[in-house]
């Protein structure tokens, strides 16, 4: 107990992971993980700061705190840390417009997002959109761009869902790395550049967090 104590001494704050950490997802809804919902009611009412860090790719952010709420979790938009919104800022910083290989879930997230004549790629978990010609034509828009921009939500290997494990999207960013000769830019975990976004939201340097 001493050495936990000792561990936690001079921390502040709390990052959450969510799907497979809080709730398994299924299609369009989810079951909490035993102890999660109580898990996070406890970190509130503690002096801890929390914040929520997820790489979901499928539903909007609005979607999943919707979802979430429903499962009974205490959390608010404005405690998540999600790709798809810090992704929409770094385009518009960059004047960067994007061909997106997504998930339909996400879509609505792009609307302020001008995706004419694309001059980069933006992939995250699109599930049934990976089919040959969506990724042929990312391929496609890559090979003719001089300084080809790919930008990942996640680069996750997988992740679990009530039906089973599901292939992620770091499968298919890993096979137009391959085949373009260069590296996605990515916007998720484990971007250290994402975390620390996340930090700077919570007012907190790294040591003060776990």
């Amino acid at each position: 107990m001493a050495a936990w104590g000792q561990r936690l001494a001079g921390v502040r704050g709390v990052l959450l992971d969510v799907s497979g950490v809080l709730f398994d997802g299924a299609e369009g809804s989810g079951v909490p993980i035993a102890g999660s919902v109580e898990a996070v009611a406890r970190l509130k009412r503690s002096r801890l700061k929390v914040r929520f860090c997820t790489n979901e790719s499928q539903k909007s952010l609005g979607d999943l705190v919707r979802l979430l709420q429903q499962l009974g979790f205490d959390i608010s938009e404005g405690e998540v840390t999600a790709p798809a919104p810090a992704t929409c800022l770094i385009l518009k910083e960059r004047g960067l417009r994007p061909y997106l290989l997504i998930h339909d879930g996400i879509r609505s997230e792009f609307d302020q997002i001008d995706t004419s004549n694309p001059n980069c790629v933006v992939i995250a978990d699109a599930g049934e959109s990976f089919s040959y010609q969506n990724m042929n034509k990312a391929f496609q828009v890559l090979m003719e761009l001089e300084n080809p921009v790919l930008i990942s939500l996640g680069k996750g290997r997988y992740y679990k869902e009530t039906s089973g494990l599901m292939l992620d999207v770091g499968a298919y960013v890993k096979a137009l790395e391959y085949a373009c000769g260069i590296e996605a830019e990515v916007v998720g975990k484990p971007s250290p550049e994402y975390f620390k976004s996340a930090l700077q939201e919570m007012g907190l340097e790294a040591h003060q967090a776990q």
